[in-house]
């Protein structure tokens, strides 16, 4: 994934002890004229060859379950010798599809985090920790 996982996955590869290569994929959950619940586009692909490899999805935040499940069938169908999926943070309450999740850092209660990656609006994405806006800041 990309802008709200890199500072995660940043400190995550420099930890790992095997070695590893990192590379990008950008989606988008929409929903079309339709309506459709859990529609993902694919924005930009990975670059790296995945057939026989070991993958390791990084993630921000696991909400509903509509990107990383998306992200899963994906990689999944490439072939690779295994798949993992390690999220920082998880939102139970908000889930619409379950997926499994190898490696879990912290399950939150449903608010709106910022920092250590993650942005409201593309703003506090740099801040040193993670942190809950107040609900006032981003309901209308």
């Amino acid at each position: 994934m990309l802008k709200g996982s890199f500072i995660f996955l940043a400190d995550l590869a420099r930890r790992l002890t095997v070695p590893h290569r990192v590379d990008f994929i950008a989606l988008s959950s929409y929903t079309d004229a339709t309506d459709v619940p859990g529609a993902v586009r694919l924005i930009m692909d990975t670059r790296a060859s995945i057939p026989g490899r070991h993958v390791l999805i990084v993630e921000d935040i696991l909400d509903t379950g509509y990107t990383l499940s998306y992200l899963q069938r994906v990689f999944s169908a490439r072939g690779p010798a295994s798949l993992r999926t390690c999220v920082l943070l998880s939102k139970p309450e908000r889930r619409k599809v379950e997926v499994p999740v190898d490696y879990l850092g912290f399950e939150i209660p449903d608010v709106w985090v910022v920092g250590y990656g993650l942005d409201f609006n593309d703003r506090f994405r740099t801040l040193p920790y993670i942190a809950a806006l107040k609900r006032s800041a981003y309901e209308k």
